[in-house]
């Protein structure tokens, strides 16, 4: 939620200053602004205070979900790409309209602003949502807006640690994000992101504390994630972030890895079940993952291009959020 300090002047008073009362004056103003037609002079007349407070007011109601704004397209027909890709690949498409001259890191900052306002909406009271982590979604985290919902659990999708770092600070910090916008309670999953042998897992799964988890991501209603791939742009912080050794890639390289998803790993073709590394991986098996019914995959990059075709082909998806130079990439080659 954004803060409006204290030291508001408003020149006449007529602005309750006071903490609980800032929503209210906040809702206030954008009804008159964007439902009546008011100009800020007029709204800061009526309630007596300057202009520049009215302007915070906007802000506000905003940034915290009082108000989304919404762009229609005057012939009630999604955009060419969004439908091709729709029809090609039987997924919501959100095609975010970026220019080729825009760098990676601008490109990734508003496909995730783009990513959280179409996902608010769709978090709803007693939703289990599992969030993996990774650049693209730390990103996104930083752009939801509030909305309080009831009885809802943020759950993450994979282990962060590895022989560098446990990860908790790097994976509870977007899951922070994700639960304080929603209201939700966070379930975290102190494990690392794999295990050094596939049967360290296999025991660890037994383990109660564990399963509580797990079961949590079995009963999801929703996933969020990104698509992680060794040569993007803005690398994935699987790829980055000392959780692979050399001998790790080698084995992908010769498994015939394109990308992953919450660090479990596929082909071009789709095909993972037979891939090593996923067997020491704590991110959900792709199958399950399946089993969703809805799973939001937010990709920025053309870089990531592969590995996006690769999810896609394993059916990971039903909702998709990508750059426009990604989307032209993923149906015209």
């Amino acid at each position: 939620m954004m803060t409006i300090e204290d030291g508001w002047t408003d020149g006449a008073g007529g602005v309750d200053r006071t903490p609980g009362n800032r929503s209210r004056d906040a809702l206030r103003a954008a009804q008159m602004y964007y439902l009546q037609d008011l100009t800020m002079n007029a709204i800061a007349r009526e309630l007596r205070t300057s202009r520049s407070t009215v302007s915070r007011l906007l802000s506000m109601a905003r940034e915290t979900g009082l108000v989304q704004i919404q762009v229609n397209n005057p012939s009630d027909r999604a955009p060419a790409l969004e439908q091709q890709i729709s029809r090609r690949f039987g997924v919501e498409a959100h095609v975010v309209p970026v220019a080729d001259s825009v760098n990676d890191s601008e490109v990734l900052d508003r496909v995730a602003i783009q990513a959280a306002r179409t996902i608010g909406p769709l978090v709803d009271s007693n939703a289990i949502v599992g969030v993996a982590w990774g650049s693209t979604l730390s990103a996104v985290s930083h752009h939801l807006t509030r909305k309080q919902t009831h009885d809802s659990t943020i759950v993450q999708l994979n282990g962060a640690g590895n022989t560098q770092t446990t990860g908790i600070t790097y994976a509870s910090e977007i899951l922070r994000r994700f639960g304080q916008a929603y209201g939700a309670r966070v379930e975290q999953f102190p494990v690392p992101a794999f295990f050094d042998h596939a049967a360290t897992k296999t025991a660890m799964w037994e383990e109660r504390s564990v399963r509580r988890i797990l079961d949590l991501q079995r009963r999801m209603t929703m996933a969020i994630f990104g698509v992680g791939s060794i040569g993007a742009g803005i690398p994935s912080h699987v790829y980055s972030g000392g959780y692979l050794d050399r001998e790790d890639l080698e084995t992908l390289e010769t498994d015939e890895v394109v990308g992953d998803v919450a660090t479990m790993f596929f082909r071009a073709d789709g095909t993972h079940r037979d891939i090593v590394l996923n067997t020491r991986s704590t991110g959900p098996e792709l199958d399950q993952l399946c089993t969703v019914r809805r799973r939001i995959c937010v990709v920025s990059g053309e870089s990531k291009i592969n590995g996006l075709r690769g999810a896609l082909a394993a059916g990971l998806a039903t909702d998709l959020i990508l750059d426009e130079g990604s989307a032209r990439r993923l149906v015209h080659s």
